[in-house]
């Protein structure tokens, strides 16, 4: 009980915004274009400004953690078994494989991994690398590929110019480029000037929300998957997403690094947090059906505060 209750207050604004984002679509009260306006708005603006903040404070060097390596590893198994299943059992193409991939192996780390970090850890240490990997390696990747899938990256469809446009997705990709510059005024220790700094960090405090409530909007309106298949892909990648994942950061944390306690906790608690909301965003971004990422970031958000709960307790008692 001592873990359930922080876990749940952890969860419930997550929840709450989603609802109301699935109200504001039911209603119609923002206009039939405010999804699509919205998502924009996080892509563009508010998750750039966000990301930018977070890392340009955040030291590189705490990306060179042993620890790592298990969630490396457990992302890397989780996210491989997502596109292989997406391409081999369910026929989807390049673009929707990647983003199969990342809803199977993507945690949210954001605004959810904080707090239960806090929760369940007491510390919430081990975040700042999680999200400097996802962010600056992971991102670029799946960025790189849904360019690819989608044909952006062929801009007038000239295949030779492809690999050059993909060597200038920083500047072409806001997200990307806000990282890569937060990189690297974390690695020169620059730092912006107080009242610029505090407007980032209002602008970059509006990405959560407004993806949680935009993710709510593309609620109304839509079935969960229908049929067989696209029930058996949603199935499979919120499996893959909270058991597979945490599993396999475990495997390798105590039987191959042999991690002491709390860092396996660490380690088990940040791979087993649910499909985080970018998946969708980015979905819907690259103009893809976002029926998997929707679907997946919903019942993992779910399910994940019962294996967040049984990883604490088991692990504790371990």
């Amino acid at each position: 009980m001592h873990t359930l209750h922080p876990l749940l207050a952890a969860f419930v604004p997550i929840w709450f915004m989603t609802a109301v984002g699935y109200l504001v679509g039911r209603t119609g009260l923002l206009g039939p274009q405010a999804e699509v306006v919205l998502g924009r708005f996080v892509f563009h603006v508010a998750m750039p400004a966000a990301l930018f903040t977070m890392i340009a404070r955040t030291p590189l060097d705490s990306f060179a953690n042993t620890s790592m390596l298990a969630f490396v590893a457990g992302t890397a198994v989780a996210s491989l078994l997502g596109v292989v299943a997406a391409r081999w059992w369910f026929g989807r193409s390049l673009a929707d494989r990647t983003i199969a991939g990342m809803a199977a192996g993507y945690v949210n780390s954001a605004n959810l991994g904080i707090p239960v970090a806090l929760q369940v850890l007491g510390d919430a240490s081990f975040i700042a690398p999680v999200l400097v990997f996802q962010v600056l390696v992971v991102t670029p990747v799946v960025l790189a590929l849904l360019d690819a899938g989608t044909g952006r990256s062929e801009g007038d469809g000239e295949r030779r110019g492809r690999a050059a446009r993909l060597l200038m997705l920083p500047l072409r990709n806001p997200i990307v480029l806000a990282s890569a510059i937060g990189a690297l005024a974390s690695a020169a220790g620059w730092h912006l000037p107080p009242t610029l700094g505090h407007s980032c960090e209002l602008l970059g405090g509006a990405g959560v929300p407004t993806a949680l409530i935009t993710l709510g909007m593309s609620l109304h309106g839509r079935r969960p998957a229908d049929g067989p298949a696209q029930r058996a892909e949603v199935g499979l990648t919120v499996a893959i997403k909270t058991l597979v994942q945490p599993l396999v950061a475990l495997a390798v944390g105590s039987l191959v690094l042999h991690l002491p306690q709390h860092q396996l906790l660490a380690v088990v608690v940040c791979s087993a947090l649910p499909t985080a909301q970018n998946v969708f965003i980015y979905a819907r971004e690259y103009g893809l059906s976002t029926a998997l990422a929707r679907d997946s970031v919903m019942f993992s958000t779910l399910l994940s505060m019962g294996t967040l709960s049984l990883a604490g307790w088991l692990l504790r008692r371990g």
